[in-house]
């Protein structure tokens, strides 16, 4: 009981650090120095990153197309699910460890959509010649949040002599698409810190609704 409450207060801390974070990136130290003269937040530290970084093809699309795998890995789980539906014709006889989860990628594709309709600031760059939501960087919640969440799932649905080693391409790919797309260019460095925040939020959030499976 002292755990879950832990879990609790430290999920709701982390809401908090995450709105907190969001509105001063929208509203401190506010300058034009996006493309068309766009507002960025943090402008002192986001425009020094990004003269630093530039823009680098080469890491763009090596995120770009490293970015399609945690869908697998969303497809594996799901199928694992379906499967079971299938096996036992009820969906109450799925293993509650798969509902959660699939519940968790439905908020993380919810936390998406909000800051694509919720625009906190555009990307450094034009892509494609038009301007694009930045904030907070997609691949980075993508990447954390389905990495780290299948980790957690692979003890009870991944083989113990294959687990090692998903475990470990894991963590290296979603470690690489984080420190890829920071030096891409392709985002404000408060994008990407962002997205580490707020996906930490999300894992919490998904950590407790697990821990109501354990015994």
């Amino acid at each position: 009981m002292k755990k879950k409450k832990e879990l609790i207060e430290t999920t709701i801390i982390l809401f908090l650090i995450s709105i907190i974070y969001t509105l001063l990136v929208k509203y401190y130290d506010v300058a034009a120095i996006g493309p068309n003269k766009t507002s960025v937040g943090f402008k002192t530290i986001n425009s020094l990153f990004h003269s630093i970084t530039g823009y680098n093809d080469i890491w763009y699309k090596i995120t770009k197309y490293l970015g399609y795998i945690p869908f697998l890995i969303v497809m594996y789980y799901g199928l694992i699910g379906l499967r079971q539906l299938i096996k036992k014709k009820n969906l109450k006889k799925v293993d509650k460890k798969l509902i959660i989860l699939g519940t968790f990628y439905i908020l993380v594709g919810l936390t998406y959509i909000f800051f694509e309709k919720v625009i906190i600031n555009y990307r450094p760059i034009l892509i494609n010649n038009e301007l694009e939501a930045s904030y907070p960087s997609s691949h980075t919640i993508l990447a954390i949040t389905i990495c780290i969440s299948s980790i957690m799932m692979s003890k009870y649905y991944i083989n113990e002599k294959k687990r090692k080693t998903f475990d470990i391409l894991t963590w290296c790919m979603m470690i690489i698409i984080v420190i890829g797309r920071l030096a891409s260019g392709v985002h404000w460095l408060t994008d990407i810190i962002g997205g580490i925040i707020i996906s930490t939020f999300l894992l919490s959030t998904f950590n407790l609704l697990l821990s109501n499976t354990k015994k």
